[in-house]
């Protein structure tokens, strides 16, 4: 569930730096969600984040 199946938006891996420059591992996770998606014209669930649901990559089927 990590990932978008439009985009490929994924898991980000970095570092928490804290005041004293302690570095700490920290993951991004993207806002992915579960929609049904209009796919050559039959409704498909699938994993797609937010941004592609607001600008439109995907049409969301009712």
């Amino acid at each position: 569930m990590a990932k978008c199946e439009v985009c490929g938006k994924a898991i980000q891996i970095g570092n928490n730096v804290s005041h004293s420059n302690k570095k700490t591992k920290k993951i991004w996770r993207p806002n992915v969600k579960k929609i049904k998606v209009l796919e050559n014209s039959r409704p498909v669930r699938k994993y797609v984040c937010t941004r592609c649901i607001r600008s439109g990559k995907v049409l969301k089927a009712i």
